[in-house]
């Protein structure tokens, strides 16, 4: 339990901060997985059209400090080279 209360109220603050990244991670996975499932489909307009939409989601979640660029790269940079290798 907080002691004072401006610890009162940052345990209340890193609640619902936790509450919007969690739910911001949880965009960005899905997003990655419509494109992933759009590559395992075989359907290479629908994998360049979903990553095309997936991309502004992790872009943001850098912005915000949420995910690492480094992580945000890595996973761009292996969808696309993903969708590049489909026939």
């Amino acid at each position: 339990m907080a002691n004072t209360k401006s610890a009162e109220k940052a345990a209340h603050q890193a609640e619902k901060h936790r509450a919007r990244n969690v739910a911001l991670r949880s965009r960005m996975r899905t997003a990655v997985r419509g494109v992933t499932a759009a590559i395992a489909g075989g359907d290479k307009d629908k994998a360049r059209t979903s990553y095309q939409e997936a991309v502004p989601v992790i872009d943001s979640l850098v912005s915000k400090q949420i995910i690492h660029r480094n992580k945000a790269a890595r996973h761009k940079s292996r969808l696309a080279a993903r969708i590049r290798a489909m026939q």
